[in-house]
């Protein structure tokens, strides 16, 4: 198996949400506790950062230009002018954005947690372009990588603490369904945190604690690893002009001596091949 390069050499707390924007050939990843949203084109080198007001648990791109941001405090958009306007305003004491995803339709399935991470104390949500919001699930701790089949048929989606990916039945214009235990992370192997899902149907998850990112067949079998020098990789996602890149970010936070590439952005060249993401609607 290929093994990782540096591509953005960084020390983010807490390096998350890595995103292809096929538009722009870049690839969009955040720092959510610094309130920081990246930008890298791997073509050039070029490098950009966009510093948010609130935490930023994720930034994707708008089918119209801009980005779509999982805030603290609900979704806003942010346009190419640097205007912004809420998309959804709900703020709650304790609780902030976490991972997001945009589903086959070009809605977006936006996760929270509180602070402290209490059980219970987060919720998985659904907003379409004009902003109606639909709550899919309200009891969860730390709603994290949400993706889907080539087919668009099943959606999965991670509860770290859970140890588990799970998968519900989707079906375009309506909220998922039918959820069920796909994979589950054994005991000290780490937690699952964000997720990919490439052109096999195969779903790669990054394995905070764990070191490492993972490759899972359609039936749950676990078929490839990616050993990394970095404890806390977050999530991971394909990028480059032909989607055969996988991009992986890391954390640094909650580790009193971090290994050097903590908070770094990774890349596995020629891992795979991923799917192209669609643009939020909105």
């Amino acid at each position: 198996m290929s093994t990782y390069e540096v591509a953005v050499r960084a020390e983010a707390p807490l390096g998350e949400g890595p995103t292809w924007d096929a538009d722009a050939q870049r690839l969009i990843w955040i720092d959510i506790l610094g309130s920081r949203v990246y930008t890298y084109d791997p073509a050039s080198g070029r490098r950009t950062v966009l510093v948010t007001e609130q935490h930023v648990g994720a930034a994707k791109p708008r089918a119209g230009g801009g980005l779509v941001l999982n805030l603290r405090d609900g979704v806003g958009l942010r346009d190419t002018d640097g205007g912004f306007r809420w998309l959804h305003h709900e703020p709650v004491p304790g609780r902030r954005a976490n991972d997001a995803a945009v589903a086959p339709d070009g809605s977006l399935f936006a996760g929270t947690m509180r602070y402290d991470e209490a059980p219970g104390g987060g919720t998985l949500a659904h907003f379409t372009a004009d902003g109606l919001a639909a709550t899919v699930l309200d009891d969860v701790a730390v709603s994290n990588g949400t993706g889907w089949s080539p087919d668009g048929r099943l959606m999965y989606y991670i509860d770290s603490p859970t140890r588990r990916i799970d998968v519900f039945d989707y079906e375009t214009g309506q909220l998922p369904v039918n959820r069920r235990p796909f994979v589950t992370i054994e005991d000290g192997e780490g937690f699952p945190d964000g997720l990919t899902v490439d052109a096999e149907g195969c779903v790669w998850v990054a394995l905070w604690e764990g070191g490492a990112v993972r490759r899972y067949t359609p039936s749950g079998e676990l078929d490839r690893v990616i050993d990394l020098p970095t404890p806390r990789p977050t999530a991971c996602a394909f990028g480059g002009a032909d989607l055969t890149d996988l991009y992986i970010t890391t954390a640094r936070i909650g580790t009193e001596t971090p290994h050097p590439l903590s908070g770094s952005l990774l890349v596995v060249p020629g891992a795979g091949k991923g799917l192209a993401q669609p643009a939020f609607a909105g």
